[in-house]
C-alpha cells in the first residue's frame, strides 16, 4: 500500500514538473503573480521560462511609485531605505525614474570627525551610488533635492495626496517602456546647451513632443535666467505643454561637464501620439480654498482620462500654509476633490514655470512669451496622461 503512494507522489511530482517545463499558457499565468526583480531571476531558468518572462514584461505598462516620509530609522533618507525594500516588489522594468527628496534632509550635514553624532549626508556619493544600484543598468534615474515636497502615498491611486513643506519626505517616479510613449531625460548646462543638443533630447524639431518636465537648479547664480531662457524660447513656440520650476539641486545623473554650484536645468521630454496633457497657473491672487478649487476644476476641459494619468503640482515655498492662514495641505486636498482617483506629485520650489495649457490630438497652441513662464508665488497643477 506505502509503494502505491510512493508512485502515485512520484507520478504527480514528475506530471507538475512536465507541465512546468512544456506547457507555456500555465508558466506565464503563474508569473504573472511574480515581482519583476524576481521575474528576471526565474527568466534564467529555461528557455520556455524566459521567453514567458519576456511576453510578460512586454504587457506592464502602467507605471507605478514608492514614496516615503521620515523620519528614517538608518542613515539614509527615509526614501532609500523604502525604496531598498519595495523595488524587490515591483511589477514593472523601469526605464526611467524621477526622484524628488526634501533638500533638507538629504543634503543634510556632512560627517565631521570633530561632531561624532552629526548625521551622515544623505547626498554623499555612496548614498547616489547605492540609488542607483537599486534599478536595471540602463535604466534613466533624475534625481532632484526641493525645499518640499508633495506626494501620493504608496499603495493606491486614490490616496490622499500630502504636502511636506518640512520634514522628511520622498518618492521615487517609475516608468516602464511604454508602447507610444518615449519618455526623453535631458540635462544642460552652459558648456553643453546647443541647438544639436536641444535637437537629440528632442526639445525642438519634434512634431511628436506633447510635455516637458522642466526644473532648473542654481537659478540665482549671475546669468542663469539668460540661460534658462534659452530653453524655455523654442519651447514657448512649440505646441508642449510645459510644466516645473526651481529646485535647490540636482544629484542624478551626475555633472561631469561642470563644477560644483554652477547652474543648469535638467527636465523629461514626453513625446508621442498617446500623451496628453494640461495644465493651470494658480495666480497669486489666489488664496483660499475657494479659489483654488475653481482654478483647478478648469483642467476638467481637458477631459483626460484618469487611468494612466498623473498630477503634477509645482508650487512656491512662499505658498502652502503660510499662504492659506495656517490651512495645511489645501492645494493638494482639492486636487483630490476633482480628481479623486489620481495620484499627484510635486514640490515647493524657488519659482514656477508653466500656464495655462491643454495639449491633445485635436488642439492647437497659440505661440507663448517665454518671460510669460516664469512666475513666482504661484502653483502650476498640471495633468499627464500617458495612454
Amino acid at each position: 500500500m506505502e509503494e502505491n503512494l510512493d508512485f502515485l507522489s512520484f507520478s504527480q511530482d514528475n506530471k507538475g514538473g512536465y507541465i512546468l517545463s512544456n506547457v507555456a499558457e500555465v508558466v506565464e499565468r503563474i508569473l504573472t503573480f511574480v515581482p519583476t526583480k524576481s521575474l528576471l531571476r526565474i527568466a534564467c531558468v529555461c528557455r520556455l521560462w524566459r521567453n514567458c518572462a519576456r511576453r510578460i514584461l512586454r504587457t506592464q505598462q502602467k507605471l507605478t511609485w514608492v514614496s516615503a516620509t521620515g523620519p528614517s530609522n538608518t542613515e539614509g533618507h527615509a526614501l532609500c531605505s523604502i525604496l531598498n525594500e519595495e523595488v524587490e516588489k515591483v511589477f514593472l522594468l523601469p526605464k526611467t525614474v524621477m526622484v524628488m527628496v526634501d533638500s533638507e534632509a538629504f543634503n543634510g550635514q556632512a560627517c565631521c570627525y570633530r561632531q561624532k553624532k552629526a548625521r551622515k549626508s544623505c547626498h554623499s556619493p555612496d548614498s547616489v551610488e547605492e540609488l542607483n544600484l537599486l534599478f536595471p543598468t540602463g535604466c534613466d534615474i533624475m534625481g532632484i533635492a526641493t525645499p518640499g515636497i508633495v506626494l501620493t502615498p504608496s499603495g493606491s491611486h486614490s490616496s490622499p495626496p500630502q504636502e511636506h513643506q518640512e520634514g522628511e519626505a520622498g518618492y521615487a517616479i517609475m516608468f516602464p517602456n511604454m508602447e507610444g510613449v518615449n519618455i526623453r531625460p535631458f540635462h544642460f548646462c552652459k558648456q553643453t546647451i546647443s541647438q544639436t543638443a536641444l535637437q537629440e533630447a528632442g526639445l525642438v524639431d519634434n512634431p511628436e513632443l506633447r510635455v516637458v518636465l522642466l526644473f532648473g537648479y542654481e537659478a540665482y547664480k549671475p546669468g542663469a535666467a539668460r540661460f534658462l531662457n534659452q530653453v524655455l524660447e523654442p519651447l514657448a513656440k512649440s505646441k508642449a505643454l510645459i510644466a516645473g520650476g526651481h529646485v535647490e539641486n540636482v544629484f542624478s545623473p551626475p555633472r561631469e561637464c561642470c563644477g560644483q554650484g554652477a547652474y543648469g536645468v535638467v527636465g523629461l521630454a514626453l513625446s508621442g501620439p498617446r500623451i496628453q496633457g494640461a495644465s493651470v497657473l494658480l495666480e497669486q491672487d489666489v488664496s483660499s480654498p475657494k479659489a483654488a478649487e475653481a482654478t483647478i476644476r478648469r483642467l476638467k476641459a481637458a477631459n483626460l482620462p484618469e487611468r494612466n494619468t498623473l498630477g503634477f503640482m509645482f508650487a512656491c515655498v512662499g505658498r502652502g500654509h503660510n499662504y492659506y492662514n495656517n490651512q495645511h495641505n489645501v492645494e493638494a486636498d482639492t486636487f483630490r476633490k476633482v480628481f479623486p482617483n489620481t495620484p499627484l506629485f510635486g514640490f515647493f520650489g524657488n519659482g514656477e514655470i508653466g500656464c495655462d495649457r491643454i495639449v491633445k490630438e485635436d488642439y492647437t497652441l497659440c505661440e507663448t512669451d517665454p518671460d510669460s513662464l516664469q512666475h513666482g508665488y504661484t502653483t502650476v497643477m498640471t495633468l499627464v496622461h500617458l495612454g
